[in-house]
């Protein structure tokens, strides 16, 4: 017997915003998060723009939740409160009761700040708690003891894919039979110079310093690379008929997942989208679901040239006819690049699309691109029709990790 597992909490914590309720307001209103670096930024870093997050962790933990986690996982215990709320708090076997939550790089702020500590201070000085602050699980492990998770806590690592490839994992446990909720998404926090100095060095990231609410700009022929950004993205995976019989509010079905991978390059995209497009493929098949059911899709275009044209020609081979049926929204345009909390975010956005029957817009095209053969909603917000309708959720990461999401409506 399926065992169906269905949504039944969300939590947000972004660059628009301090919850999901104002992220999503901000994110239909078109308007970006993106802003400048303080005045102690590295003078000679190439990008000084970010998508730091709206309300600091500092304004809503305490003081001894700061000192002990590192940021990444401060952000994932802000979502995953919302988010455990949201779900009405379920009363269960802890046993049966998992987390899983990804991170792209983890505690590499913590890392750093180690470092300096013992250049400065010596070794003796180091915190009592860097080990777990750095740990790429920390953000698994933290959420797993907030919730008392007792069937599992894992942490796929699979760089901006990471986000995704956690909520299917989630979602098989829970199909498996074994557990019957799963706490699951993304976080990232790792706006620092040693990382923004990397992948500005790849020549990855948008240097359009002066003008940052338009510096991330997918589908746009003048697009210059992507905006580094940080939150966190959590979702209360529970199995049906466990939701059902508890009482608790749905906000839609996950359908199936597709994980794939080029075998191309460490850093670059497939440009044949071949990975990318079975992925897809997978992941629809997986749902049970007709090509047609698919009628939006929250892409990854992070904004870089490469890798919007990819998932173009990768959705294309995948969805076939029905592409220029299809709304395309891209999201990054608003929020910048969360790393391994993108996926978890992003399939936040697309559950709540069809939700409320309407994409979201992708502001700062002002020059489409003609490569790009995709019905995007450059020109706003755009409604998406009544009946049973399903949306894609794509996320890729470097090293050629390839994973869509389904979910559907209810």
């Amino acid at each position: 017997m399926t065992r169906n597992v269905v949504v039944t909490g969300i939590g947000m914590t972004t660059p628009l915003g301090g919850d999901v309720a104002s992220t999503w307001a901000q994110l239909m209103a078109g308007q970006p998060g993106i802003s400048k670096m303080g005045p102690d930024w590295h003078p000679d870093q190439p990008a000084k723009i970010a998508g730091l997050m709206k309300v600091d962790p500092e304004e809503v933990l305490t003081r001894v939740e700061i000192r002990r986690m590192d940021r990444s996982e401060q952000c994932a215990l802000i979502a995953t409160r919302e988010a455990w709320a949201d779900a009405g708090s379920p009363e269960m076997d802890p046993v049966r009761l998992g987390a899983v939550v990804a991170s792209g790089i983890g505690g590499v702020n913590s890392l750093i700040s180690a470092y300096e500590t013992i250049k400065e201070k010596g070794p003796l000085r180091v915190s009592p708690h860097m080990v777990t602050m750095i740990m790429p699980n920390g953000p698994a492990a933290m959420v797993g003891l907030e919730v008392g998770a007792r069937a599992g806590v894992h942490t796929p690592v699979s760089a901006c894919a990471s986000g995704a490839e956690a909520i299917s994992y989630a979602a098989r446990m829970i199909q498996g039979g074994r557990a019957d909720v799963v706490v699951t998404g993304g976080t990232e926090a790792c706006i620092n110079t040693v990382t923004m100095a990397g992948f500005a060095a790849m020549r990855a990231l948008s240097t359009r310093n002066d003008d940052p609410n338009t510096a991330s700009r997918p589908y746009d022929l003048d697009r210059d690379g992507f905006v580094m950004s940080e939150g966190a993205g959590i979702l209360i995976l529970e199995e049906e008929e466990f939701a059902r019989a508890r009482g608790a509010r749905i906000y839609g079905r996950y359908g199936g997942a597709g994980l794939t991978s080029d075998g191309h390059h460490i850093a670059q995209p497939d440009p044949e989208g071949t990975g990318a497009a079975r992925a897809m493929r997978e992941a629809i098949e997986d749902a049970g679901l007709d090509l047609s059911s698919i009628v939006h899709v929250n892409a990854h275009a992070t904004s870089t040239a490469l890798g919007d044209f990819a998932e173009s020609i990768a959705l294309r081979a995948a969805l076939g006819s029905n592409t220029d049926q299809t709304i395309v929204s891209a999201t990054k345009s608003m929020t910048g690049h969360l790393l391994g909390g993108a996926g978890a975010v992003e399939s936040i956005f697309s559950i709540l699309a069809l939700r409320d029957r309407i994409a979201p817009p992708t502001p700062n095209i002002f020059n489409f691109d003609p490569a790009i053969q995709l019905n995007v909603t450059a020109n706003g917000p755009v409604a998406l029709p009544a009946g049973d309708i399903a949306a894609l959720n794509n996320s890729f990461g470097f090293g050629g990790h390839d994973v869509a999401l389904v979910f559907t409506s209810i």
